[in-house]
């Protein structure tokens, strides 16, 4: 007999193969309960989620409204978009018919962006000129009488007011705070005969509110043409004093 030969088991039981058959019969039950489990654990789920619809619709009934998951997706808002308010502006301007040059403005809420042709220069103080004509002379001195007419417009190129309308000038000492900031900053420097336009921001502009006429903080621009400066003396006659421009 070789030593690498398997010898022939004998045709009889062994107590290993029985064990080995009676291993294999041992693990069905575990098998089977695994599957009962599954399925006990199934109907429980099931019966949950009857319970939670049963609950919801007690709620809804009470006029409840119970918070459920949402997967639907949310709309961003869209980004700023500069090129489509800019065209936006420009389209009501031109049915205001707007003189030529007119700025224009791009406004998102409270932010605003002007912009203008290379005409025009920006001041430290915001006010924004371009002087269509500059006239010749001297410039007002505080205490002059400044003779001007002026077309007023707001960021769609509307007309708010205008002398020219009114069919007179309008007449105003300078320095005695009659006019807002913006406006006599920028007719300080003038000579008679020039014409200049003004875009004035909110900084330098009238006050707002219910007892003014504008309603919220906005660019005004104002064209202007300045007349002419006359010299003011105060005069009193007794008790009466007054001051006459000349």
């Amino acid at each position: 007999m070789s030593l690498l030969s398997v010898p022939p088991l004998p045709s009889r039981n062994y107590p290993h193969c029985i064990s080995v058959s009676t291993a294999s019969a041992q693990k069905r039950p575990f098998l089977i309960s695994s599957s009962w489990h599954n399925m006990q654990q199934g109907k429980g789920e099931q019966a949950k989620e009857m319970g939670r619809r049963v609950v919801i619709t007690f709620l809804v009934g009470l006029g409840f409204s119970p918070a459920l998951p949402s997967y639907g997706k949310t709309k961003k808002q869209s980004p700023y978009d500069e090129k489509r308010l800019l065209e936006q502006n420009k389209r009501v301007q031109r049915e205001n018919n707007v003189p030529d040059e007119f700025p224009n403005f791009v406004r998102e809420g409270f932010t605003v962006k002007v912009v203008t042709s290379d005409n025009y220069v920006t001041r430290d103080s915001g006010l924004v000129l371009w002087d269509i004509a500059v006239g010749e002379g001297d410039s007002p001195k505080v205490g002059q009488q400044v003779i001007f007419h002026y077309i007023g417009y707001n960021e769609s190129g509307r007309r708010i007011d205008s002398t020219y309308l009114q069919g007179s000038p309008a007449k105003v000492r300078v320095g005695t705070n009659a006019l807002i900031p913006g406006f006599e900053e920028g007719i300080r420097d003038m000579k008679p005969g020039g014409r200049r336009r003004m875009i004035i921001p909110p900084e330098l502009g009238p006050p707002v509110g219910p007892s003014t006429f504008f309603s919220s903080k906005q660019f005004e621009v104002f064209d202007v043409e300045l007349l002419s400066i006359q010299d003011c003396t105060r005069r009193t006659i007794g008790f009466y004093s007054d001051v006459v421009c000349n």
